[in-house]
């Protein structure tokens, strides 16, 4: 019997077919598109401009300048399109600046000096930082100049300078005259902020070319120093900030660490600490934790010390002054050395900073003079201390044995045995009998044998040495 065919059910099912294809290439098309759109806005992302942010907060140290040099190799090497370096210094260590200096001038992105927040400034390294940037600006209420080299010594009586002063005068005359050559900024006011220390305002920099423009906020900044064209390296190149990301690039905890150590202030108390300490274990050997403690401190804060523009004098003064106060331990010299060594260290301390600006690498007056009131004060007190000891009974050795009290275990008469000091001693009457139990005082030791005399109850005077029979 022949099949007869069943179109119905056929057609349902190329119907079916035809639909599971459609939804299948449905959802070919939507992932697609979606993979399409993330990779478009990956190469969106990856497109968006970022701005490196470096602070400059405080005086230039050594280690201000490792950190300013490692955040312009950091936004480099991140592929931003340049950094800024938001600035707010009194100035400091001339070496650091050029560091500082040599760093901006190498750097492979253009670098954005920003004197910033108001009321900050950017006085004599801080000017140099400035000019040597390839975009500088400032916020309002600020100033900058100021750049006369502070790391000078002392000058004549007539108001002078010597030949040492007209050397670095002219020599940072030229660097500053150069990077204002190289940046297309104002020369001959840079020269006067080194000779003069002339100083202006953020509105007279930008009138005068000291700096590019004025900027109220980071958003400003980077509008403004957008489409700039300046020179890095050998090549010209545009700015492109407007509508950057900025990525701060901050200290190592490390950094932070030595940053605070190497202010003068932590670094002469650290010294300070450190010979107190290093003098106590002297003073009791044995006790190993003063002696480490105390060394790692002095240490620390003459390498402190060392890394500032610091005057070698001074620092001299302040070993001579520990090494007097070492030797007052082991030495009788009634206070002579411990006095001579505490205005060592005073003197010394007034001549540690080595420049005349009192805001840049100075030790404080105030704690220069309250720690030599301590030190004073320290030394006052073991003397007065050690005076005090010369009234007491010595409580050791033959002296401490004459005098004594004791108590007749056998009958001397004339000799026996006595218990004095939690021990039985050889002794004889000087005079008559004396029977056990009786009080007796030594007049004098031979050898391990005492001679000593009766004593009543009532003759027995407060402080002295009783030890009863047990």
């Amino acid at each position: 019997m022949p099949i007869t065919p069943r179109p119905h059910h056929t057609n349902r099912s190329l119907q079916q077919l035809r639909l599971d294809i459609c939804r299948w290439c449905l959802l070919l098309i939507v992932s697609s598109g979606l993979l399409i759109g993330g990779i478009g806005i990956a190469d969106a992302q990856d497109d968006a401009l970022t701005v490196g942010r470096i602070r400059i907060d405080g005086t230039i140290t050594p280690v201000m300048a490792t950190y300013v040099g490692r955040g312009i190799d950091r936004a480099a090497e991140r592929g931003d399109s340049a950094v800024i370096i938001e600035m707010d210094t009194p100035g400091g260590h001339s070496s650091a600046t050029d560091d500082i200096i040599s760093d901006i001038l190498a750097s492979d992105i253009p670098v954005i000096v920003w004197v910033s927040p108001e009321g900050a400034r950017a006085a004599s390294a801080g000017a140099y930082i400035a000019y040597a940037a390839h975009v500088s600006a400032m916020a309002p209420a600020t100033n900058i100049g100021s750049a006369t080299p502070v790391q000078l010594g002392q000058q004549n009586d007539d108001d002078t300078e010597s030949a040492m002063d007209r050397k670095v005068v002219n020599d940072a005359v030229a660097k500053i005259r150069s990077l204002a050559e190289k940046r297309g900024r104002n020369a001959d006011w840079a020269e006067d902020a080194v000779r003069d220390a002339v100083n202006v305002t953020a509105t007279e920099a930008v009138e005068l070319n000291v700096v590019d423009f004025i900027a109220a906020d980071e958003a400003a900044l980077l509008e403004q120093a957008d489409g700039r064209e300046v020179d890095v390296g050998t090549s010209s190149v545009a700015v492109e900030t407007a509508g950057a990301s900025v990525e701060p690039i901050d200290m190592s905890l490390f950094e932070r660490l030595h940053q605070v150590i190497t202010d003068p202030n932590i670094a002469f108390v650290l010294v300070s600490l450190g010979t107190l300490a290093f003098i106590f274990e002297l003073a009791n050997p044995g006790g190993i934790g003063p002696g480490a403690v105390g060394g790692l401190m002095l240490v620390t804060g003459f390498y402190a010390l060392g890394t500032l523009d610091t005057n070698w004098a001074g620092i001299a003064l302040l070993a001579l002054a520990l090494l007097l106060f070492a030797i007052d331990v082991f030495v009788t010299s009634h206070g002579i050395l411990t006095v001579t060594g505490i205005i060592a260290f005073l003197f010394g301390s007034l001549l540690l900073s080595n420049t005349r600006n009192d805001d840049v690498l100075a030790v404080s007056r105030i704690v220069i003079f309250t720690v030599t009131a301590l030190f004073a004060g320290f030394f006052l007190f073991i003397a007065r201390s050690a005076w005090k000891t010369h009234d007491l009974p010595a409580f050791t050795g033959d002296n401490a044995i004459v005098g004594a009290i004791g108590k007749v275990r056998t009958d001397l008469a004339p000799h026996g045995m006595i218990f004095m000091h939690g021990e039985l001693w050889q002794a004889s009457t000087a005079g008559g009998a004396i029977a056990t139990g009786e009080r007796v005082r030594v007049l004098h030791k031979d050898g391990l044998h005492l001679v000593v005399q009766p004593v009543s109850e009532e003759a027995l005077p407060s402080s002295a040495v009783r030890i009863d029979a047990v």
